[in-house]
């Protein structure tokens, strides 16, 4: 829901009291979900750096146009394998991609504010009670996140993350990141208090992979981010009270995240 900002970006948040477990086989599942789309972006043609230059000519230019103006286009995304959706149980995968524009930014601008890990909150609040850098060796970080999402229910997530930034060339980079823990606070209203067991709690975010693209171009930077997220899935009976959750609250906290982002990059 950075790099990663991210996180922010992908709650699969419901209202549930009954406790989830993530399996193994779902765990495993979403990562082979992971290689599997990873392998895509690594075959990504050099002229089709970010989603929108997969277009048609005309579609892309309008694309563009739009960015341009000020607008936030995004889409849900599904890997397939062979064609076909890629098996999960026991849990569900959000995948979404977003696009946005900066006017007036530069690479190296954009790459310093999203690697400024000790004052997320300042730009994210309130989805980001907590931030901290806990590493950094050259282009490599260990971050540290504290998440909160409001949705009928309150919860607060702890969260680290290991990112890694590559330079492609002069107009242009990228960063993954990676969730290595996702702990969710036992109460919300105590902040510093235990945690429930990892894997062994309400199921609200299990994982979360982000990966953002810059492009210095048209005199600012375009930032694309895409976010896949593992949740428990849908219990049997409460589709009428998750459903909302799982479609809503991805793409808003994509476009919650961007927005924030070329705001606080447009300012002097």
């Amino acid at each position: 829901m950075r790099p990663f900002r991210v996180a922010v970006i992908c709650f699969g948040m419901v209202a549930l009291s009954t406790a989830a477990e993530l399996k193994p086989a779902t765990a495993a599942a979403f990562d082979h979900y992971i290689q599997v789309t990873e392998r895509g972006m690594s075959s990504d043609a050099p002229g089709k750096f970010l989603r929108v230059d997969s277009l048609p000519a005309d579609q892309r230019d309008a694309e563009y146009a739009r960015l341009r103006a000020g607008e936030v286009i995004s889409e849900r995304l599904q890997t397939l394998e062979d064609g076909k959706p890629i098996p999960l149980s026991d849990g569900m995968i959000h995948h979404w991609v977003g696009v946005a524009y900066v006017k007036g930014a530069t690479l190296k601008k954009a790459l310093s504010f999203l690697q400024d890990y000790d004052h997320q909150t300042k730009y994210y609040s309130p989805d980001v009670q907590s931030s901290k850098l806990l590493q950094r060796k050259g282009d490599e970080f260990k971050v540290f996140l504290r998440l909160r999402k409001k949705k009928v229910v309150t919860v607060l997530l702890n969260t680290e993350y290991d990112v890694r930034y590559t330079t492609i060339d002069g107009s242009r980079s990228s960063s993954r990141s990676i969730s290595t823990r996702i702990a969710e606070v036992e109460n919300a209203n105590n902040p510093d208090g235990p945690e429930k067991p990892i894997g062994n709690d309400d199921g609200y975010l299990w994982r979360l992979n982000s990966y953002w693209r810059f492009y210095e171009h048209d005199s600012g930077v375009y930032i694309q981010l895409e976010a896949i997220s593992l949740t428990r899935d849908i219990p049997t009976g409460l589709g009428w009270l998750v459903s909302p959750f799982v479609t809503s609250i991805p793409r808003e906290s994509l476009a919650f995240t961007l927005t924030h982002t070329r705001d606080a990059l447009q300012k002097p």
